[in-house]
C-alpha cells in the first residue's frame, strides 16, 4: 500500500524560551525572615519608576514623604496602599469562631461602605480621602503616585492617582505569515465527580491530530495546562497515615493525568503548572510539580514542569500567567464588572499579585519582588476561572496585550487556542452530555 505524503500534515514548528527563573526558589533560604523587606522592595522599585513619570504628570509640583507633608500645601506623594477593612477575617476571629456553636459563614466578598485606604512610606502613614481615589477598586499592596494635600483633620485630600500603567513591551515579530497556535486549558480536575476522561480524552485526539481537521491540528506548536490539574478526595488528605489500598486511590488521578500528558508530549510540546488544588507548594510563586510524578511524560524534552506564575516566549511572542489565585484573591477584596478588570488593573499596577503576603500567600522574599511586571507580555492569561472571556488592551506606547481567562475545563469543556500571527483567540469545545 502506497502512502500518499503530500496528505500527511508536518506539525508547525516553533522557537519555545522559558523565563521561569525569577519565580524559582533555589538559593533563597527561610531564616525567619518577616514580610516587610518584600513591601520594602516592592516600594523602592516601584517608587523610582513613579518618581521618573512625576515630572510628565504633574511638572510644577514638589515630590513630598508622608512625614513632610504641610497642611494645605499641594504635593505629590509616592506609597504603598493599605485597605483597612471591617469584614476582613482574622486569624484570632477564626480560632475563637471554630470553638463557638455559631456556624462560620465565609461571604464571597469582604468589601463594606466603611472601608478606607492609608498610603504607607518608610516615613510614616496618612489616611486618604475624596473620591478620587475608590476603595472598591484598590487593594493592599498597591503603589501609587497621588496628588494631593494635607486637611486640618490631619487627612491628605486626594485629587489625582498616577499609577504606573503598562510596563515597556518587546516588538512583537511581524514575520509571521501563517496561523500558529498556543492552546491554554486548565481545571482538568482529575479525580473530581465533575471531571469526564472521555472529554479531555478528545481534546488530547484533537491536539495530536487523531481527531477532526489535521491541518488544524498541525497548526498547534504548543499547550499550556494552568493549574488544578488533579483533585483528590478530602478524606484522604486529612494528615492522617494512609492504608496502602488508599494510597493506591490517592495516586490514581496523577496516574491518568500522566497517560493524557504522554499523549500530548509525543506530538507537541506541552507546559504543566501547579495549581491550588495539585500537590505543590501552597505558597506563591508555586514550584514546578515534581517531575517524579511523570514518569511516562517526563523522559520526553517537549515535557516541562514550569511554575506559577509562569512566563515564557513563543516564536518572540511572550506569555504570562497564572493559574488564577492572584484573581481570585482580589475578587475577595475589591470589585469589578468582570473578572477582566482584574486582570487588567495588576497589568497597570505592574503587579501580578499586590495582595500578596497580606491575604495571599508567598514567600518571603528578602531583596526582590518577584511578582513585579518589568516586560509588558503579548498574551497575559488566568486559568481557573468560571467563564471564558478575552479582551485586548492597548497601551500608550504602542503595547497590544490580549487578556484571557481561561475557564474550568472539567466544568465546561473549554481550552482555548491563542494565533500567535495576529493574537486573535477562540475557544476549542467538547461538550458531551451524559445519560
Amino acid at each position: 500500500m502506497e502512502i500518499d505524503s503530500e496528505k500527511i500534515q508536518q506539525r508547525k514548528l516553533s522557537d519555545y524560551n522559558n523565563l521561569d527563573e525569577r519565580f524559582e526558589i533555589q538559593k533563597e533560604m527561610y531564616r525567619g525572615q518577616q514580610y516587610s523587606q518584600i513591601y520594602f522592595a516592592r516600594l523602592h522599585l516601584m517608587r523610582t519608576l513613579l518618581y521618573s513619570l512625576a515630572p510628565t504628570w504633574k511638572p510644577h509640583l514638589p515630590v513630598c514623604k508622608v512625614l513632610g507633608l504641610e497642611e494645605g500645601k499641594e504635593c505629590i506623594i509616592v506609597g504603598t496602599l493599605f485597605k483597612h477593612m471591617k469584614l476582613k477575617p482574622c486569624v484570632l476571629d477564626e480560632y475563637s469562631k471554630e470553638r463557638s456553636v455559631t456556624p462560620l459563614v465565609k461571604p464571597h466578598n469582604f468589601m463594606h461602605p466603611d472601608d478606607h485606604l492609608i498610603l504607607e512610606d518608610e516615613s510614616g502613614r496618612v489616611k486618604l480621602a475624596g473620591s478620587a481615589l475608590s476603595p472598591a477598586i484598590y487593594v493592599t499592596g498597591v503603589v501609587v503616585a497621588l496628588h494631593g494635600k494635607e486637611t486640618s483633620a490631619g487627612e491628605f485630600f486626594v485629587e489625582d492617582v498616577l499609577e504606573a500603567g503598562l510596563p515597556p513591551q518587546i516588538e512583537r515579530p511581524f514575520e509571521l505569515k501563517e496561523n500558529k497556535y498556543v492552546v491554554l486549558l486548565s481545571g482538568l480536575s482529575i479525580g473530581s465527580s465533575l471531571a469526564n476522561p472521555l472529554q479531555f480524552q478528545l481534546l488530547v485526539d484533537h491536539i495530536t491530530g487523531h481527531l477532526g481537521d489535521e491541518k488544524e491540528a498541525a497548526q498547534i506548536v504548543h499547550v499550556v495546562i494552568a493549574g488544578n490539574s488533579v483533585e483528590f478526595p478530602r478524606k484522604l488528605i486529612s494528615g492522617q497515615n494512609l492504608a496502602s489500598k488508599d494510597q493506591s486511590t490517592l495516586y490514581e488521578p496523577i496516574k491518568e493525568l500522566d497517560i493524557m500528558l504522554n499523549q500530548i508530549a509525543a506530538g507537541v510540546s506541552v507546559d504543566i503548572m501547579p495549581g491550588l488544588n495539585d500537590p505543590a507548594n501552597f505558597a506563591l510563586p508555586q514550584q514546578p510539580l515534581n517531575r517524579c510524578l511523570f514518569p511516562g511524560s517526563a523522559p520526553y524534552n517537549t515535557f516541562r514542569s514550569c511554575t506559577n506564575p509562569h512566563s515564557f516566549d513563543v516564536d518572540n511572542i511572550r506569555f504570562l500567567g497564572t493559574s488564577g489565585q492572584n484573581i481570585d484573591d482580589l475578587d475577595k477584596y475589591s470589585e469589578a464588572k468582570s473578572k477582566l478588570d482584574f486582570v487588567e488593573r495588576t497589568l497597570r499596577w505592574r503587579h501580578l499579585a499586590p495582595t500578596a503576603p497580606n491575604t495571599l500567600g508567598c514567600y518571603p522574599f528578602t531583596d526582590r519582588d518577584p511578582f513585579l511586571i518589568e516586560t509588558c507580555p503579548h498574551v497575559y492569561f488566568v486559568g481557573n476561572q468560571d467563564k471564558f472571556d478575552n479582551r485586548l488592551i492597548k497601551g500608550p506606547e504602542g503595547q497590544l496585550v490580549r487578556l484571557i481567562c481561561i475557564p474550568k475545563f472539567c466544568e465546561t469543556g473549554i481550552a482555548v487556542a491563542v494565533n500567535l500571527r495576529n493574537l486573535e483567540c477562540h475557544t476549542i469545545s467538547f461538550s458531551i452530555q451524559l445519560s
